[in-house]
């Protein structure tokens, strides 16, 4: 048989053949005899009847790819979010409904196996979650994607609350095995540490090295009613030796495993606590581990097709998602010159043309950077090629702007100001042929701020790309009542076609549609209700105003504010019990990093505020506050519909874009939030009546900075606000521990309120009072909720695809 012409079994997807196969996996595959087998059993049956229909589609594209020698996307990045599949690879097939019956037919419940299904722990936030989004919308577009990244063995952590305060504990997420990946022992990788370096005129020999292996794992990632199909590629760590034979023998059992723990540590968890030196060598021997694998993977793959490099840029787009992959840069370098003995000029002209660049962030100080000593210890070859690359910049840096030192010094790739460091972020720029902000408002500031001046040498490099979200996951999966509801309006193809929600503009204000606009909420809020109520044993209102906040804690992200006004609202009620009050339920989650210690404060500030106001009998229900443990996709997919308000509060100039913001609105939730991000935008898309914005503008926050700000002036103008912070600094909300909160009110009172969330209070409380006026006119709340949700079509990740393709990488769709 000619295997190019091998025509794949088409396994029909009608609920009698769909049994027949969930049985025989359940048998042949699991071992398992159907009147015995367990949920899980079900669950891991059906998953790979399931897979198969998908492993058809992933044969055909990958012989197209190779076919048709198409320009090939490589996403780099630390975290694919990419939350359970089980249900997305039913909805990418549309076979959801025949998989229900199915199993049903065969006495099996649904629902059950679907909350078996555990997320998989390769990602944090935002970061993740756009990288999960990204590969969607490049799969369901047709492009050529390849995701790589870890496949960690514990993922972040999995948090616990315990006495308020957050606990870490390892999420063994893969303990009932991954039927999504296929294991590929076949396809690893050597990846070297530390050595020497030896030089012989032009050539430079990496001698002595500590050497781990890489094996890879594959994922599906299938696109939406298409069939092409791509792959997520994670690596896995592996020793390059096995025990120490004979220190085991001798009886010295932890010497003998020693090694082989040390290497194998690369990829057991997402972001190791970096407080510690010996963290954050790990957290630097995981970047390039992953960095190292891949570029050895693709360039393999490239060299299949081609017998030299001249077509590299032709066929090869690596993205780099932040800074965490850019040691792919000074990497493929090395693999350039030292292994595939290409010319300096040429190895970096390739370079340049090959990689681009996603910022996330405006903030200096969350700029990656690694101490020069670091670097030449664990990467002493990357290190020396860096200090070539900056050497060529700073040259032609001079040639055209000048001897002009202080620009030498402000753009050079290594800090020499105290300690020596390698700017990520530089390198990134000086190496890729395009950087983008992730919205309009950010790739402005970007080039403003950060790369103020790479922007001037670089003019044309820098652009936006607003991010968006896969309306299949956020809104088909997560809200399938809404979604119904649209359907039966507009018809189904907004889920490849998200623009055409604009459809909804019309009937905004159709009263008919809009009750069953909050009939679709209602269910969604019982929903999560449900969930609270087993989980966490508290009783919440579906009826109240759901005022959600739900994202990486962080300082910037400014969960505290929002406490500072529940704790208004809570004096208020008191002050004030007879009257006309809008009941409120506030929801928190998110996790904060282990040795994030501000963070963590807020997050047990928030457990002890909800024990304070959830047991006040005087409150009469009227105010709820819960904190959800262990955020994930699987609880956003839950919370998020039920949502009725979108806390996006960010101090203005610090959040890139967000995501979150683009769920909410998406699932008919109404925004309160700065002019931060993608917000400025939303807003235009919404309607600036439909949005609620509050406080200082970027423009407003650098001028407070600039001429002095004072909040303590705030505290002692504001009644409200002095009263708010007097009680946490008198142990109101910690009675056991008076002075546990006295370091949060030193940090907004006398340390300065880097985020500025005393000049931003007044404005918030005040619009959170038109947050509560609105709600009390539901048929005005609905209509703007719908408006909300018709106005998101520019929101898609596939838009955001269709423009990194045609105005990055340069990539088209695969002919299938």
């Amino acid at each position: 048989m000619n295997l190019t012409d091998f025509q794949y079994d088409n396994l029909a997807n009608d609920v009698a053949h769909l049994k027949l196969s969930i049985a025989n996996k359940l048998i042949y595959t699991v071992g398992k005899d159907p009147v015995t087998a367990q949920p899980q059993d079900w669950l891991q049956a059906t998953a790979l009847a399931v897979r198969d229909r998908l492993v058809e589609r992933w044969m055909k594209t990958t012989r197209a790819q190779y076919k048709q020698d198409v320009k090939r996307v490589y996403y780099l990045s630390m975290e694919f979010l990419i939350g359970r599949t089980f249900t997305n690879a039913l909805l990418a097939l549309d076979i959801y409904q025949n998989v229900q019956q199915a199993l049903t037919e065969m006495d099996v419940d649904f629902d059950q196996l679907v909350d078996l299904e555990h997320d998989a722990a390769l990602g944090n936030g935002g970061l993740g979650r756009l990288a999960a989004c990204f590969l969607d919308s490049m799969a369901t577009l047709g492009l050529s994607g390849f995701g790589y990244g870890i496949r960690y063995d514990y993922g972040m952590f999995k948090q616990q609350i315990i006495d308020g305060h957050q606990v870490e504990v390892p999420d063994y997420w893969l303990t009932g095995g991954n039927p999504w990946e296929f294991p590929r022992p076949e396809v690893q990788y050597r990846v070297r540490f530390g050595g020497r370096l030896e030089q012989d005129g032009e050539t430079v020999r990496w001698l002595d090295t500590q050497d781990v292996l890489a094996t890879a794992y594959d994922t599906i990632i299938p696109g939406y009613a298409t069939e092409t199909t791509n792959t997520l590629r994670l690596w896995s760590a592996k020793a390059s030796s096995e025990i120490n034979l004979s220190a085991f023998n001798q009886g010295n059992y932890m010497a003998a495993v020693e090694d082989k723990n040390h290497s194998e540590n690369v990829s057991r968890v997402l972001y190791p606590d970096d407080s510690t030196l010996s963290g954050r060598e790990l957290r630097l021997r995981q970047e390039y581990f992953f960095c190292a694998a891949s570029l050895q993977d693709l360039i393999h793959r490239y060299l299949r097709t081609h017998s030299s490099f001249d077509q590299l840029p032709d066929h090869v787009a690596i993205h780099l998602n932040d800074t965490h992959p850019v040691l792919a840069i000074p990497e493929l370098m090395r693999l350039l010159v030292d292994e595939h003995h290409v010319k300096w000029p040429q190895a970096w002209a390739l370079t340049q043309k090959v990689f681009s660049y996603t910022n996330h962030t405006l903030m200096q100080e969350a700029l990656e950077t690694w101490p020069v000593d670091l670097l030449g210890r664990v990467l002493p070859r990357h290190l020396h090629i860096i200090f070539d690359i900056n050497a060529g910049f700073i040259a032609n840096i001079t040639a055209t702007f000048g001897a002009d030192i202080a620009l030498m010094r402000r753009v050079s790739l290594i800090d020499e100001q105290g300690e020596r460091r390698v700017r990520m972020a530089y390198l990134a720029v000086v190496a890729s042929h395009k950087i983008n902000g992730v919205s309009a408002l950010h790739s402005e500031l970007m080039k403003q701020s950060i790369f103020a001046d790479f922007a001037k040498v670089f003019p044309d490099r820098f652009n936006n790309k607003t991010n968006g979200v896969t309306p299949r996951r956020w809104l088909s999966q997560a809200n399938p009542s809404l979604s119904r509801l649209i359907d039966d309006r507009i018809g189904r193809d907004w889920r490849r076609h998200l623009e055409q929600l604009s459809g909804l503009k019309d009937i905004a204000g159709d009263a008919v549609f809009g009750a069953q606009f909050r009939a679709a909420k209602l269910a969604n809020k019982v929903r999560l209700t449900n969930w609270v109520a087993t989980n966490l044993g508290l009783a919440l209102d579906p009826a109240s105003l759901f005022d959600v906040q739900i994202k990486r804690i962080h300082e910037y992200k400014r969960q505290l504010l929002n406490v500072l006004h529940v704790i208004t609202r809570y004096n208020r009620i008191l002050a004030n019990p007879d009257a006309d009050w809008v009941p409120r339920t506030v929801v928190f989650a998110g996790k904060a990093a282990s040795a994030y210690h501000m963070a963590k404060q807020t997050i047990k500030l928030i457990n002890d505020v909800a024990v304070t106001i959830n047991n006040d009998a005087r409150l009469k229900d009227q105010l709820k506050v819960v904190f959800i443990p262990n955020y994930s996709v699987s609880l956003a997919e839950i919370i998020i519909p039920a949502a009725d308000l979108s806390e996006q509060i960010s101090t203005a100039g610090t959040e890139a874009s967000g995501t979150g913001n683009m769920k909410f609105a998406l699932n008919g939730a109404l925004t309160i939030g700065t002019l931060d991000g993608a917000n400025v935008e939303m807003r235009d898309s919404v309607g600036a009546d439909n949005i609620f914005i509050f406080g200082n503008t970027t423009h407003e926050v650098d001028a407070l900075r600039t001429h002095g700000y004072q909040p303590r002036l705030i505290y002692e103008h504001n009644a409200e606000l002095k009263l708010v912070l007097d009680q946490l600094r008198d142990g109101v909300f910690s009675p056991s521990d008076k002075g546990r909160f006295q370091p949060i009110c030193d940090t907004l009172l006398n340390w300065g309120d880097h985020y500025l969330l005393l000049a931003d209070y007044a404005s918030y409380v005040a619009t959170q009072d038109q947050v509560d006026e609105l709600y009390r006119q539901p048929d005005e709340w609905t209509r703007k909720a719908i408006l909300n949700v018709a106005g998101m079509g520019i929101f898609s990740s596939d838009r955001t695809i269709a423009e990194y393709a045609g105005q990055i990488w340069h990539a088209a769709p695969i002919k299938l």
